[in-house]
């Protein structure tokens, strides 16, 4: 609930900013008028991502296992791709996404009229709609406990509504370069574990090679599945269900936070190892390369020369 939640409110506050930029853009040009067509796209953008949350969750049903998995597992390889890209994206273009939402409006009153602003304001939304949505399905799947996943999202999108109210309407200060700073952070952490809980579902569908198929290395003693380094690459990693209920809370939790389980393949582990290595790297680089740099004190040549132009003067 607390891994949706925090989901929720930041993919939320995105689409919550995005709209009070344009809403208030248009009110400072006093079209009022044109109000309508931008809420039209965003309530086209929304039924949008809900209309695909329940073909996902409805439309599994009619499908064979393997089809379910091999759907599943795809479909969660999509969501850290687009996750990926949208954490990298807002690092890039948050210093310019006023000005880029303002000169499509501009472009929109003056060109393209009706559906250029439902456009506008359906682009802005869905984006973040769809990846929210296959983000959330995918976690729905991993944990198996929907009604606290999507409790812990409705939340979030609700808190997330409310605060960016609030900030349009200059009531709270929010900094918001740290804030989608540390859960863009989180989310590089929670897509390594999407894409872990990924291939283990293509593992199980057969897809790719694991303990579930003829490529799966045995252990001569018990018979089954090998684990530890004896069951390297396609068999297990680790198997602590023993010791942690898979079940339990402390899974949940695990799970939730930074993508373990219990019970882990070879190949899930070198995916979410390959993935925090590359991604978390490009990630905090991308950090620090935004962060203002300090003024350098001058060196001593350079107090020389200003000394010797005072002293010319």
């Amino acid at each position: 609930m607390l891994a949706t939640f925090l989901i929720g409110l930041r993919e939320g506050l995105e689409a919550a900013l995005v709209v009070g930029i344009l809403v208030a853009y248009l009110r400072r040009l006093g079209r009022q008028d044109a109000l309508p067509k931008l809420w039209a796209g965003v309530g086209l953008a929304i039924a949008l991502a809900l209309g695909i949350g329940a073909v996902l969750t409805f439309g599994a049903y009619e499908l064979t296992f393997a089809a379910q998995e091999l759907i599943g597992g795809g479909l969660s390889l999509l969501a850290v791709g687009m996750v990926t890209w949208m954490i990298f994206w807002m690092q890039r273009a948050g210093r310019t996404m006023k000005a880029t939402l303002e000169g499509g409006i501009d472009r929109a009153l003056t060109v393209g009229g009706l559906w250029a602003l439902i456009a506008i304001g359906f682009v802005s939304v869905a984006r973040e709609g769809i990846e929210t949505t296959l983000l959330l399905w995918s976690m729905v799947q991993s944990f198996g406990d929907a009604p606290s996943a999507l409790l812990g999202a409705l939340l979030g999108l609700i808190a997330a509504v409310i605060i960016g109210w609030l900030i349009s309407r200059g009531a709270v200060r929010l900094d918001l370069r740290r804030f989608f700073a540390w859960t863009g952070g989180f989310l590089v952490i929670v897509a390594a574990g999407v894409l872990a809980y990924s291939f283990m579902d293509l593992q199980e569908a057969g897809a790719l090679p694991g303990p579930f198929t003829a490529a799966a290395p045995i252990d001569a003693v018990t018979g089954g599945v090998a684990v530890g380094w004896a069951g390297f690459p396609f068999g297990w990693a680790f198997d602590l269900s023993a010791t942690i209920a898979p079940g339990g809370p402390l899974a949940a939790i695990l799970q939730a936070t930074v993508g373990f389980m219990p019970a882990m393949t070879w190949l899930q582990v070198i995916a979410w190892t390959v993935y925090i290595l590359i991604v978390g790297s490009l990630y905090i680089r991308g950090l620090r390369s935004r962060r203002p740099s300090k003024p350098q004190a001058p060196t001593e040549p350079q107090l020389a020369t200003s000394h010797s132009r005072q002293g010319a003067a």
